[in-house]
This record gives structure tokens, C-alpha cells and sequence, in this order.
């Protein structure tokens, strides 16, 4: 397959509500496409990179530069190009993982489409719908939390996560913990606001029940890891830490994790997603699939990477309408705390180029 033209895009969908980590807080997602338009028809993917460098080092415009000046050039330099030879061909550049991933996604989806087979076929998948978590950011209030909380639990929502950081973490648990019981499947994700030195108090969450604590250390803290997984009974969950197959074999060999959660953009792509599915599979780890604010096009690759059979922790590939109230394809639906795996070809969503056009603040098509 001949790549011909890489067109990228910059649209701006806004968030239903403000989404607050321990790193930082945005209103809306302003996202980078990529479609790759090849000799046997175009794909398409989304780019997870945030505006700026506040979460990941990859940061969109940076991203936008990579790909003009090197990536996409060097895909179009080659007689033929295989999704699973983009990697490779790309390896000269050192990091840009995200950017790399997207461009990887996009010409798996166009090879996909020309096969008639769906991301979740190609990938393996064993479930046709998969079960649905919510992530809830740190709101202004407990009662503001409260509410929200008890939202998603109405809509049916199998787990919940809240962001947590010094100074917001014992009292929300232990609040939520309280309202809404031991049946509630309840885990805290920390993206790495606490030292080793923190441990006596992230302690105290073993009191709570909690199906895991998320990233609560640096990203290249895995020593660190190691000793508060030692030092917890709550299970450990890398996040950030997992940068790549390899990452995520060093974190197992050193004990640093028991459970992982899997963002296909940061790791490579979804073949690299894959490989780190069938490690931890190998190694009895259990995985979950993370979200970054993707759009559809992203969120239904995803679904079906959490259809593999070792995903066995609800995702945080929530409904469209936990985010925004217009997205650029179809939206997904929660229905009995699941949902459903796009079983059309490549990803199985198609583009609504009308909103697409409408949302889109920058185009460049690289040729």
C-alpha cells in the first residue's frame, strides 16, 4: 500500500463538564486527526496529544512538526507501507510515540477497510461489547462530587474512578465509600502527585476497598513503585510508567505493579497495545484500556482493544455523552453498563464531514 497524502486535522470539541486532574484542567479537547490517504483508500485516527506538555512530554503543535518534517515524509519515501512495518520504518526518529501511533492507526485502518475486516477481528477480540467505567475529575465541592458519582451510577456505569492529589484524596474516598457502599466498584487514580515519602498516608486507602491506586508515584519512579506495592495491600496500577512493551515487562520483572492500564497512543499504537495484552496475559496481570479524551474515532479503536480476553477490569472507554455534547462520528451509547465493539470495517465508524468540517480550526495535507 502506497501512502499518496497525509491530511491533519485540528478541531476543538468542548467538554460537557471541565475535566480536573492533579496535573492540570481543560474545558474542551482539542484534537489532532490524522488520515492517511493511501493507493487502496483512506484511514483514519486520532492523535492523543494534549494541547501542551502538561500530562505527556508530546504536545499537539509538536506533534503537527514531527509528522511534516519527518514522520510522514519518511512513510511516503517508501515503495509500499504494512501497518505493522510503520514502527520500522519510522524507528530512526527517536520517541514521539503518540505521533508515530496515529500514523500507525491510520494506515491500519485503511488497510483494514480494503480487507473488509474490523479493528477487533484484527486485533483479536473475544466480546462484542465491553463493560464501561467512568472516570470523574476533581470537581469544586464533595457535594459536586457526590453528584456526579451518583449520575453515572444512574446511567449504569460498572466502575468509577476519581482523580485524586495531596489535599484531595482520604475525604472524597471515604465520602463516596460511605454514600454509596462496598458494592461499588471504586478506584483512585493519583497521575504521579505523591512521592515514596507518601506512603504512610496512601496507606490509609487500604481502609477503603479500592480495586486499584493509579499512577500514584512518578512515571520513571518504578523502584519507587515496587516498594509501595510492598508497603500496600491496595493493588498497584501503572499508567504513565507504560510507555512500551519493554516498559511494561521492566515493570513486572521488578514487582512495581499488579494490575496495568493500557493507552494504545502512549505506547506505540494498538500492535504494541496488543503485545503488552499478551505479556500481561502470559504473566497472570490483568489489564484495563485508558482513555485520553478521544474522539469517536479513537474511542472505537479502543473498544476494541478492550474486547481482548485479559481486559478484564472495566475501561475508561466511556459513552460520547460523558464528554461532549457533539462529536465528529456517531455517538456511542452506555446500555446495561456496556458498550457495544464497531464490528464494521477498519475501526467501524464513519466521519460526519459536515461536523468534522464545522469543529476544524486548522488543515494541512502533507503530500
Amino acid at each position: 500500500m502506497k501512502i499518496e497524502a497525509v491530511e491533519l486535522r485540528v478541531v476543538r470539541l468542548p467538554l460537557v463538564i471541565p475535566f480536573r486532574t492533579s496535573q492540570h484542567s481543560q474545558d474542551e479537547r482539542v484534537a489532532l486527526l490524522v488520515c492517511a490517504h493511501t493507493s487502496e483508500g483512506e484511514g483514519w485516527a486520532d492523535c492523543a496529544v494534549d494541547a501542551g506538555p502538561l500530562y505527556e512530554p508530546e504536545f499537539l503543535s509538536g506533534a503537527r512538526a514531527v509528522m511534516a518534517e519527518y514522520l510522514v515524509p519518511m512513510l511516503m519515501a517508501a515503495p509500499a507501507v504494512a501497518a505493522a512495518r510503520v514502527q520500522s520504518a519510522l524507528a530512526a526518529v527517536k520517541g514521539h510515540q503518540m505521533a508515530k501511533a496515529a500514523l500507525e492507526t491510520a494506515v491500519l485502518d485503511a488497510e483494514l477497510r480494503a480487507k473488509r475486516m474490523s479493528f477487533a477481528q484484527y486485533l483479536g477480540a473475544v466480546r462484542d461489547r465491553v463493560p464501561a467505567g467512568v472516570s470523574v475529575g476533581i470537581p469544586d465541592s464533595l457535594a459536586a462530587l457526590i453528584g456526579q458519582v451518583e449520575g453515572y451510577l444512574e446511567q449504569g456505569y460498572q466502575r468509577v474512578k476519581l482523580k485524586i492529589e495531596p489535599g484531595w484524596d482520604l475525604e472524597p474516598i471515604r465520602v463516596v465509600r460511605e454514600r454509596f457502599g462496598p458494592g461499588l466498584a471504586l478506584q483512585a487514580d493519583a497521575n504521579a502527585a505523591y512521592t515514596l515519602a507518601s506512603a504512610p498516608h496512601l496507606r490509609a486507602l487500604d481502609a477503603f476497598g479500592l480495586v486499584l491506586l493509579e499512577q500514584p508515584l512518578a512515571a520513571d519512579d518504578l523502584l519507587g513503585h515496587a516498594e509501595l506495592a510492598r508497603l500496600l495491600t491496595t493493588p498497584v496500577c501503572l499508567d504513565e510508567s507504560i510507555t512500551s512493551p519493554r516498559a511494561a515487562a521492566t515493570a513486572l520483572r521488578l514487582e512495581a505493579c499488579s494490575v496495568i492500564n493500557i493507552k494504545p497512543a502512549r505506547v506505540g499504537g494498538y500492535l504494541a497495545a496488543r503485545a503488552i495484552h499478551d505479556l500481561c496475559a502470559a504473566h497472570s496481570i490483568p489489564v484495563w484500556c485508558g482513555g485520553m479524551l478521544e474522539t469517536g474515532i479513537g474511542r472505537a479503536a479502543n473498544l476494541a482493544l478492550a474486547a481482548l480476553e485479559n481486559f478484564t477490569l472495566p475501561g475508561d472507554v466511556s459513552a460520547t455523552a460523558r464528554y461532549f455534547t457533539q462529536d465528529i462520528t456517531s455517538a456511542f451509547v452506555l446500555e446495561d453498563g456496556h458498550i457495544a465493539v464497531p464490528g464494521g470495517p477498519g475501526t467501524g465508524v464513519e466521519i460526519l464531514r459536515d461536523v468534522l468540517d464545522r469543529l476544524t480550526v486548522h488543515r494541512e495535507v502533507l503530500r
